[in-house]
């Protein structure tokens, strides 16, 4: 602005008004992309449209401007000035281009709101999108929101009850895990006392095999010592056949003197 203003004030002055509403465009749009509300888009678009209007009339007032101090500038001066306003030209025609860009963008969310499972309304849909009011299309585009609100509010439901039923089961399936542990904790104790009394009944039969031993060495015994009771008894003058201690021999016949008379 300062290079402008020794050619002339008011060109000068005109380009810092350019100047201004570059900057504004310029953060209008990086506004307009953060906004996802498709009509406080269209909304953003027109303001920043009203914007590049007056940017194009003080370019034109500049290029005026220029014309009129064309005959007491230099070369070198016209060419600065020239410059500048293809510059000014350039930076505006690249917000017209993005502006139109996000029209087209906005139209095509605009139909998408009308567009239906068949393909073969296209074009219905469009006749329709072009004659309804801007106010039509914010109820329709509200009437689509709520619809698709209560599309998230029924997968939320649907989630909500399926994490219900993955908790009963994770529940269920803890309560028989521990079930399953409690019974192989007990087929351990089970198996445990079988084991104590598989030893029980070997000693029980070590103990019984033992006591017929006994019992028969005692039966053989009784048997020997009857045996000689009988054949001492049978031939008490047998005196290979010791007598057997504790028991009495046999006592002799004993016979009476008889004297006759």
């Amino acid at each position: 602005m300062s290079s402008l203003s020794g050619i002339s004030e008011e060109l000068a002055e005109l380009d810092g008004q350019i100047a201004d509403i570059f900057r504004a465009l310029s953060n209008g749009f990086q506004k307009l992309e953060k906004i996802k509300d498709p009509n406080r888009q269209s909304r953003q678009l027109e303001e920043l449209t009203d914007k590049m209007k007056d940017c194009k009339r003080l370019i034109k007032e500049f290029d005026q401007e220029v014309k009129a101090t064309e005959s007491r500038n230099d070369p070198d001066t016209k060419q600065i000035l020239h410059e500048k306003k293809q510059s000014m030209i350039k930076e505006l025609n690249s917000y017209v281009a993005m502006k139109k860009q996000y029209a087209t963008n906005l139209e095509n969310k605009r139909l998408d709101l009308f567009e239906g499972p068949n393909g073969g309304y296209g074009e219905e849909n469009v006749l329709l999108a072009s004659s309804l009011t801007n106010q039509q299309l914010m109820d329709h585009g509200n009437q689509m929101m709520d619809e698709t609100d209560q599309a998230i509010e029924r997968g939320k439901r649907i989630v909500q009850e399926t994490i219900d039923v993955g908790t009963e089961t994770a529940a269920a399936l803890k309560a028989q895990t521990e079930q399953m542990s409690r019974i192989v904790n007990e087929l351990d104790s089970i198996h445990f006392s079988l084991k104590r009394a598989s030893k029980l009944v070997k000693e029980i039969g070590r103990q019984v095999a033992t006591d017929r031993c006994i019992m028969a060495m005692l039966f053989l015994i009784v048997m020997g010592v009857v045996a000689i009771i009988i054949v001492k008894i049978v031939n008490p003058n047998n005196k290979g056949i010791r007598d057997i201690p504790g028991l009495a021999p046999p006592v002799p016949a004993r016979k009476l003197l008889w004297f006759p008379k």
